[in-house]
């Protein structure tokens, strides 16, 4: 008998190496069974999942998928934080966004795990006038405020200047940013007439006589909200903080007090590893930036969970989507995390919904101890590579907006605008198709449910770059339907012809009856068809039956009053079968064209 030694791991040691080589014969395999004759490299390909911005996941990593010295935290180029101990000394800062007047919703975040105020203030949120009662029975020296004020920042900032002195806070003590951010007003409004020198004026005095507060907000929220692509927010932003380095510098402050005063915030979606590479790649951009000026700084951070893939239908499952959101902030290093409420995109959110988004980071800082590890993604294979050709990918933005004249002429000129739009064109033709599904919405609708209400938010301000949201195409068609509803008394129907046992039928039954609720047509599965009430029929069965019988029964329901049948199954030559649904169709625009054929407007 052999002895092994007690060190726990030889069972291991008694297997062989696997090798590369090994793996992808393996992979060769499962393709051949799926009718895919490819080999080596080609075999790897072919599970390889493309992104935007030209980027590609590959299925598998190893050691010899190299990427550029991170270094450590803290240090240059800060890809791994720009702080030495990251979130280990008590999470990242909790940030609570308040769009609306209420002293006792802010008092009830502060109480209750928020550590930080973001107040959305000015024509499109808070009035300036309010905020000695916003702000009443706030520890102003314990809890910084953010402030969102687009044009009116200059009297938001002295208004909060003046609460400060009046309640007796030493100028060391305030923390916060004022939120100045000419180009992300100009972003959203097309307002091009934002003078800078308040901006500039506000930045010195934060400067000399504020050491904890910064002046400026490089918001890049615009260009997400707009479309863009991982790789067209991390350009933007590090054009729009160029500009203000720029700015900053002509008005007499050194490049190194100029970088200190901003502030950058980003989107985090529940694409965890691209949240997780973009802000890792920000800061080694940004890293770049004021090396290239003579002053190499972090990037001080404030991540957003996306407004883009809030849904409004079934809006429960935001939550998920903003835990994996926030946790995807806190992994890739965030200073501070803002968490939306679930019923952010329905209007102003209520108690509840406040409760969940900011016990959100409480449960991963302080239950999920996600903050005790710095930098939990480092040496990932997969995040180090992804961070590498994600900064590549943001550089060469950059540069193309610097090419164009700066963020303000990219701006004015309408290309930024257009390139944003041409990347959303791509991406909402797989949200169409359903490559990029979105549940609750476009898979597992729930017809039946209640929608949830709410007391309106204040208007943002618009007129710049529009503002997308992953569900909007099926929201239109929802709309539609709830409208035929409210006139009618009825949803419009679709039959699901059943041919054959379950067993040959449920997979493209459940297929078509998810895909026909997604645009808020109800399938009806019991019954013969003359007595559902429907003027359209899907078959659903094998491909087997199909051949069989899918002609004659077509023929059959043409005979009974159909007016348009569809086949749940790869197009065919099946006469009397008008159209076919399947995997990859344009459920747009199948379910516009159904709705209206059946008249509902």
């Amino acid at each position: 008998m052999t002895v092994l030694p007690d060190d726990g791991l030889s069972l291991a040691a008694e297997f062989p190496d696997a090798t590369h080589e090994q793996w992808q014969r393996l992979v060769e395999g499962v393709l051949r069974k799926s009718g895919k004759e490819v080999s080596g490299a080609a075999a790897e390909d072919a599970l390889s999942t493309t992104l935007e911005d030209g980027l590609r996941a590959r299925p598998l990593y190893t050691a010899d998928d190299s990427a550029p010295d991170p270094g450590l935290p803290g240090f240059a180029p800060f890809v791994r934080g720009g702080r030495p101990e990251g979130n280990t000394l008590g999470g990242w800062d909790v940030r609570q966004q308040h769009t609306a007047a209420d002293g006792a919703a802010v008092l009830a975040d502060l109480e209750n795990g928020v550590t930080s105020l973001w107040l959305v203030a000015g024509a499109d949120g808070i009035p300036v006038s309010s905020f000695d009662r916003v702000l009443d029975g706030v520890y102003l020296d314990l809890a910084p405020v953010v402030l969102d004020a687009g044009r009116e920042v200059e009297p938001a900032a002295r208004e909060l200047l003046r609460l400060y002195q009046e309640r007796g806070v030493a100028k060391e003590a305030a923390r916060g940013n004022l939120g100045a951010d000419p180009l992300g007003h100009e972003a959203r409004t097309r307002d091009s007439g934002f003078d800078f020198a308040p901006v500039a004026a506000l930045a010195g005095l934060c400067a000399e006589e504020y050491p904890g507060l910064r002046a400026l907000t490089v918001d890049a929220l615009p260009y997400h909200e707009a479309g863009g692509s991982a790789a067209q927010e991390l350009g933007s932003s590090l054009a729009t903080g160029v500009a203000y380095l720029r700015e900053l510098t002509e008005a007499g402050l050194t490049v190194q007090q100029a970088a200190a005063q901003l502030e950058f915030r980003y989107a985090a979606t529940a694409d965890q590893f691209l949240t997780i590479a973009k802000l890792r790649a920000a800061r080694r951009l940004w890293a770049r930036v004021t090396e290239v000026c003579g002053a190499p700084a972090g990037q001080v951070q404030h991540a957003v969970t996306s407004p883009v893939m809030m849904s409004r239908r079934d809006p429960w499952v935001n939550m998920l989507r903003t835990t994996v959101a926030t946790l995807a902030a806190g992994v890739g290093g965030a200073d501070a995390v803002t968490v939306l409420p679930f019923d952010h995109a329905l209007g102003l959110p209520d108690a509840f919904a406040r409760r969940i988004a900011r016990n959100t980071s409480t449960i991963l800082v302080e239950e999920s101890h996600l903050s005790r590890v710095i930098d939990p993604a480092g040496g990932s294979w997969y995040v180090e590579r992804l961070t590498d050709e994600l900064a590549h990918a943001g550089w060469e933005f950059f540069q193309w907006i610097e090419r164009e004249g700066g963020q303000a002429a990219a701006l004015r000129s309408g290309r930024l605008g257009q390139d944003l739009a041409h990347t959303w064109e791509a991406r909402s033709a797989k949200l169409a198709k359903r490559r990029e599904p979105v549940t609750g919405v476009s898979e597992f609708p729930n017809l039946a449910e209640r929608l949830v209400e709410r007391a309106p938010a204040p208007v943002p301000p618009s007129g710049g770059l529009p503002r997308v949201r992953r569900d909007e195409a099926f929201e239109a068609l929802r709309a539609r339907s709830d409208a035929h509803l409210a006139a009618t008394g009825s949803r419009p129907r679709i039959f699901l012809a059943a041919l054959g046992p379950a067993a040959a039928h449920t997979a493209r039954l459940t297929f078509a009856s998810n895909l026909f609720q997604a645009g808020g047509i109800e399938p009806v599965t019991e019954g013969a068809f003359e007595d559902s009430g429907a003027t359209e029929v899907c078959l659903c069965s094998s491909d087997t039956l199909y051949e069989e019988r899918a002609a004659e029964v077509a023929g059959e329901l043409k005979a009974t009053g159909a007016g348009h049948v569809f086949l749940a199954g790869r197009p065919g030559q099946y006469p009397d079968v008008d159209a076919y649904v399947f995997a990859g169709c344009d459920a747009v625009a199948v379910l516009s064209a159904t709705l209206d054929r059946m008249g509902v407007s």
